[in-house]
């Protein structure tokens, strides 16, 4: 077993890391090397008190960033063992990584990590076509893999109420000024290394819309490209809604969205009803399930998009100084 990992495998494996999703792209991670082991921390300076006032956002971004950590290094042939939240003095220190005996990556790594530059959130309609039932099980048996649960709604009365609960949790964050002008804020009509692109944004919402969207400036969509009528709704779960849970959350998720996108498969998030307590509470009690909504997704068939930018890798690393 080796000692401890390098700044090399550290930088290789930060890489892939920062390309994880975030809430509005703010990328509020930060990654050290500290006594051979790799460290993820929450980035308190990137933090959405408007929007995520209590961090869960900020965990479930560093446990998705954790997965693509843990994925680069098996691929790299140095897997590591994980320890969460392995300080109780220091909370934002969401994971510690030490490397595990090395071995050769396993097909199924090497696919998932393939899929890292190319997944995307993609807020545009989807096509028609319904998601197959063996891509179905691959995105249920990813968050299990995770130790989560994945409930797919499907049919229109499934989908129906739970675009009910939805909406109402998207009125209520609507109504509250700080929320709209921190969403404001991340809203990118040039090149930035963080926030959503207008590009990235979506179509306007409509009337008709059966779930909702974040305004991120997009454009007005053209006639006849409404939202598909029965969108596949995912709900991801965890067993408990601790900082833990959250960080595990995060991980599953993004096992989720690779296993999408290595399927071919296009996802958009929708946290909205996450968000709003009352509402994740209504969700977690229609679906009948142990445990706590963590995120909610739309899958389908997509048209082809661009992957968000990232800060470039030293602008999230915390070198010691004798070794920077």
């Amino acid at each position: 077993m080796e000692s401890g990992y390098s700044i090399g495998q550290l930088r290789g494996a930060v890489t892939a890391a920062v390309r994880a999703p975030s809430l509005h792209n703010v990328q509020p991670w930060r990654f050290r090397l500290r006594d051979g082991g790799i460290e993820v921390l929450v980035d308190a300076a990137r933090r959405l008190p408007a929007t995520d006032p209590s961090g869960w956002g900020a965990r479930v971004a560093c446990g998705a960033a954790l997965f693509n950590l843990r994925l680069a290094l098996a691929v790299a042939g140095t897997p590591a063992t994980v320890r969460l939240r392995p300080y109780p003095s220091e909370p934002d220190v969401v994971a510690r990584l030490l490397p595990d005996l090395p071995r050769r990556p396993t097909p199924a790594e090497q696919s998932l990590y393939a899929a890292i530059p190319r997944r995307f959130s993609n807020r545009a309609p989807f096509w028609p076509d319904p998601v197959p039932a063996d891509a179905r099980w691959r995105l249920g048996e990813a968050a299990r893999t995770e130790f989560c649960w994945l409930e797919l709604l499907i049919g229109v009365s499934a989908v129906n109420a739970f675009a009910e609960v939805a909406q109402g949790a998207h009125r209520v964050l609507e109504r509250d000024p700080a929320y709209r002008t921190e969403r404001e804020e991340w809203v990118r009509a040039t090149y930035t290394p963080d926030g959503v692109p207008v590009s990235a944004g979506g179509p306007q919402a409509e009337s008709q819309d059966l779930l909702p969207s974040r305004d991120f400036g997009g454009r007005s969509r053209p006639p006849g490209r409404d939202f598909e009528p029965e969108p596949l709704v995912a709900v991801l779960g965890s067993a408990g809604n601790t900082a833990i849970d959250q960080v595990i959350a995060g991980q599953a998720l993004q096992r989720v969205l690779l296993t999408a996108t290595d399927a071919g498969l296009s996802a958009s998030m929708l946290s909205q009803p996450i968000e709003v307590p009352s509402a994740r509470e209504q969700l977690r009690m229609s679906l009948g399930r142990f445990g706590t909504p963590q995120m909610v997704m739309r899958i389908g068939y997509g048209q082809p998009g661009r992957v968000t930018p990232r800060r470039p890798v030293d602008e999230v690393l915390d070198l010691p100084v004798h070794q920077g």
